[in-house]
């Protein structure tokens, strides 16, 4: 068994609309004995503006965007895509993972056209987040860790905090390769520290063990944290998974409420048992390494309503149709950019296999093998391709066309619908850095520079 500890530095917080500009990862032994470690850089795409906050953050310079040794992100997700198949099978394992560099990486791999999007959940690979594991170990055990503390008295779950108050003295912040070893130390102390705790959270990577665990019905504690608070233990019982998605289970409050009365309860009172707030029932992503932790002395009154979920297999479907209701599907809504589609359905194998073609192939192959592609999500996003490295294959309407889209891109107005970062938005990002302290102010003139390309561009 390996570990690939791994973190991405990017242009900002949207896994659809920005990009990683750096992954660093260090491949281990079970005991985090280093094995090897890659640092990788690219540029940036030509459609994306990056967050100034995100570039003052990193210490980024607009110089290294551009540098035209570093290779395009096209380029830079083939050599991820190749190094996760030489490490495979790993347990590929961050803080923050799931929610973040999970998500961006995907959409890097999405957007770019890799013919696997899922690349670290399959091949004998796994995933694994040091921050949920941390939220077990609050609750269970502590004591093994010192915990920062901000002014409010509220505990700290950050890195960069957590990491140097408990022996780690070299932590290079908010750079990935830094972020990286960090990790690596937390691991290694809470598997030292709480052999048993941590054996018990590394389980929860595999989805099949997961759901033999909560398919026992038996109460178990669900450690989660929300806002800023404190992360909390719902001591609950799986009650069903969602009609719409086989990863998303049920779980049953059973200190908040008697599932015997909800056993005859209309559809209203179901679905506000899995809507309102505070919620009765829960809703755990199985795939996702929730902290789910065992109870070890459950109490009768546990014991009991959870034996008459487990008895209740029509409760059970009433439930699943109640949290597939929380999202229902708007069939009149427009069709969402595609950067939105990602879960739109899985590639064909003719697909799969004309991606596979694509990544040895030049840009001319590539052109018909774009195509070729039956899937209109990967048929535009390979158009975008083209426009960005092979232009002068396009006819003159296709560069003019695609000219007016980066312009409109660049210029969007402020709306909820505008996701990305625009021109309008950075300049006044800009204007709130300059208000901070601690920064690098020859940085943030060098990226007011950069960001005048951009008004030139869109007039």
């Amino acid at each position: 068994m390996t570990f690939a500890f791994y973190d991405l530095e990017t242009t900002g917080l949207s896994p659809a609309f920005d990009q990683p500009l750096q992954f660093a990862a260090i491949l281990t032994d079970v005991e985090f004995r280093e094995i090897e470690r890659v640092n990788l850089r690219c540029r940036i795409a030509p459609h994306i503006i990056p967050s100034p906050w995100a570039l003052a953050v990193t210490g980024v310079r607009p110089t290294q965007l551009m540098d035209r040794t570093l290779p395009t992100l096209f380029e830079f997700t083939q050599e991820i895509g190749a190094l996760i198949d030489r490490w495979s099978p790993a347990i590929w394992t961050g803080f923050n993972s799931i929610r973040f560099d999970e998500e961006m990486l995907r959409q890097a791999f999405y957007q770019n056209l890799q013919p696997d999007i899922f690349a670290t959940q399959f091949n004998g690979n796994t995933r694994f987040d040091l921050l949920t594991a941390l939220y077990g170990v609050w609750h269970r055990q502590p004591d093994i860790f010192d915990w920062p503390v901000d002014e409010t008295g509220r505990v700290r779950f950050k890195l960069d905090l957590i990491a140097p108050l408990n022996g780690f003295a070299a932590h290079n912040a908010h750079d990935a390769l830094g972020d990286v070893e960090a990790t690596i130390h937390i691991a290694r102390q809470i598997a030292q520290r709480a052999p048993a705790l941590w054996a018990e959270l590394l389980a929860n990577r595999d989805k099949a063990h997961v759901q033999a665990r909560i398919e026992a019905f038996q109460p178990m504690a669900l450690v989660e944290r929300f806002g800023g608070g404190s992360p909390r233990a719902t001591i609950g019982c799986f009650c069903g998974y969602s009609a719409s998605n086989p990863n998303l289970a049920a779980f049953f409050d059973l200190e908040a409420g008697d599932p015997a009365d909800f056993l005859t309860a209309d559809d209203a009172a179901l679905f506000a048992a899995v809507d309102a707030t505070p919620k009765m029932i829960r809703s755990l992503s199985v795939n996702k390494t929730p902290a789910l932790l065992s109870l070890p002395t459950p109490t009768e009154l546990q014991l009991r309503r959870a034996e008459v979920i487990a008895n209740a297999s029509e409760f059970r479907a009433r439930v699943a149709q109640a949290l597939a209701a929380r999202f229902p599907e708007d069939p009149a809504a427009p069709a969402p950019l595609v950067e939105k589609q990602i879960f739109g359905g899985f590639y064909s194998h003719a697909d799969k296999a004309l991606l596979a073609d694509f990544q040895s192939a030049d840009w001319r192959q590539r052109q018909d093998i774009v195509a070729a592609l039956s899937d209109s999500r990967l048929r535009q996003l390979g158009h975008r391709l083209m426009a960005f490295h092979a232009p002068q294959l396009l006819s003159p309407e296709d560069r003019a066309q695609f000219e007016d889209w980066l312009n409109e891109r660049w210029s969007a107005p402020d709306a909820p619908e505008t996701e990305w970062m625009t021109a309008d938005k950075a300049r006044r990002a800009l204007d709130e850095i300059r208000g901070s302290d601690g920064l690098d102010h020859a940085l943030i003139g060098e990226i007011e520079v950069y960001l005048q390309s951009f008004d030139i561009k869109a007039s």
